[in-house]
């Protein structure tokens, strides 16, 4: 069992770009068996909406320390009382430099001061914010106060910089926690917290908390269809030959199985593969892409989720023939005429009600570069790339890594926000694709119903 099992969680949220991380640190939370309540500034509601925290965490997001139906039983008191642990994630420069002054004018600053709780930041800015002398003293003084500072990263920001600054992974994030909660030191640096939950007596035991996260956990995704594509496509050339690539489905298979375990309905449109269909899931077999598009165009009409993970063949014969090609004596080389395939990711985003979109992107190189333009040029809202010349990894193999690229907001302009997923078995890289997916589905806003490719 986890050790946040129980734990009573007050997630602060700031305003930073990177507070889009803090919607997966939620849920991540939550999937630890922690109580997680969450505090938004009013700047943080620019770049993520509380209804996204509260669809995670289950509980009612406060943003106002003047609000009068929470402040009528002095709701911000009581919070700071709730709390053993009050994590501050992203911790921007002006929430640093309110907390050092000990000033006390939002919600989230005010509760930092009446809690008796253990204390946490995440600090999250531009390179340059980050190593200006004040931010650094504003640092120094929240540790001499008994805060406990997450990072940050170092690495490419949002703006182009690169350098210090970049706010922790949400799963470096939990696990520092993991090793506070232990005893061990943990690799921030942060302070061991005080593993001894402040419950009434008539509060549910952790296990109690644990069993009610996994609960939520398998009903993420309730009520919501979810159509996925995996594995080739054949382009016949003869009643014998035909064109297909390495693909073999296992990527896409094991997303179909994650999103089920999640509580969706799940449409699986397979090209050939030789997989059994995972329990609970309605699939569909096809050969061709153009199979394939008619699959999908008709699965559309309900769909809420589609995660194109097929490897569709690009072209197709522009006439198949009737009989076997025979090799022609005295001849050395055979020409086929082409014609491209429809793009079927491309239409999906380009129809009257798009449902939230996932592209793949196998390469050979320029990942980043390809991917990118993939995920403008095609309006995804999330891209899921990696490497296939990797030994050991992508077609055909049971382990697989990624990185996951989806744009800051609606914009092609916007930024560029990555997240990278280490080598691991393609069931648990679905999983972890889809949970970190969730928060940016239920913050999505359809923006493509007149779109084209």
């Amino acid at each position: 069992m986890s050790r946040l099992a129980g734990q009573r969680i007050v997630l602060g949220i700031s305003a930073g770009i990177a507070a889009y991380k803090s919607a997966v640190l939620a849920r991540l939370l939550k999937k630890a068996g922690a109580e997680v309540r969450v505090v938004m500034t009013e700047g943080a509601q620019a770049f993520i909406t509380p209804l996204t925290l509260q669809a995670l965490t289950g509980e009612e997001v406060r943003t106002s320390l003047l609000d009068p139906q929470a402040e009528a039983g002095m709701g911000h008191i009581e919070l700071a009382k709730w709390a053993d642990i009050v994590l501050i994630a992203p911790a921007t420069a002006d929430v640093m430099a309110r907390l050092a002054a000990g000033m006390a004018d939002d919600l989230l600053t005010t509760l930092c001061l009446a809690t008796r709780a253990r204390c946490l930041l995440a600090p999250a800015m531009n390179q340059a914010m980050w190593s200006h002398p004040a931010s650094q003293r504003n640092a120094a003084m929240l540790t001499e106060m008994g805060w406990q500072q997450l990072g940050p990263d170092a690495g490419e920001q949002a703006c182009g910089d690169v350098g210090g600054g970049r706010m922790l992974e949400p799963e470096a994030i939990v696990a520092t926690l993991e090793e506070t909660l232990s005893g061990k030191a943990p690799s921030s640096g942060a302070l061991p917290l005080d593993v001894t939950p402040k419950h009434d007596d008539c509060a549910p035991a952790p296990d109690a908390f644990m069993a009610a996260s996994n609960e939520a956990d398998t009903g993420a995704l309730a009520g919501r269809h979810v159509v996925i594509t995996a594995g080739p496509t054949r382009e016949a050339i003869d009643p014998v030959r035909y064109l297909s690539n390495h693909s073999s489905g296992k990527m896409g298979f094991a997303l179909a199985e994650a999103a089920r375990t999640l509580g969706a309905r799940v449409t699986l449109i397979a090209g050939p593969v030789s997989l059994p269909t995972p329990e609970g899931i309605t699939r569909v077999d096809v050969i061709s892409a153009m199979d394939m598009l008619a699959a999908v165009n008709a699965a559309l009409s309900t769909c809420d989720i589609f995660i194109g993970c097929a490897a569709v063949a690009d072209y197709r014969l522009l006439d198949v023939a009737e009989h076997k090609l025979k090799k022609v004596p005295g001849t050395t080389s055979l020409t086929l005429n082409l014609t491209e395939n429809p793009d079927i990711i491309a239409t999906v985003t380009a129809s009257e009600h798009a449902p939230f979109t996932i592209g793949f992107a196998a390469e050979t190189r320029e990942l980043a570069r390809h991917a990118h333009d993939k995920l403008v040029r095609k309006r995804l809202d999330l891209i899921v790339a990696n490497d296939v010349a990797a030994p050991g990894l992508g077609f055909g193999a049971d382990d697989n890594a990624a990185v996951l690229y989806h744009l800051a907001a609606s914009g092609p302009d916007d930024p560029v926000m990555s997240h990278t997923l280490s080598p691991r078995p393609k069931q648990d890289l679905a999983r972890a694709i889809l949970d970190y997916m969730l928060p940016l589905y239920h913050g999505h806003q359809p923006t493509r119903s007149s779109a084209s490719s």
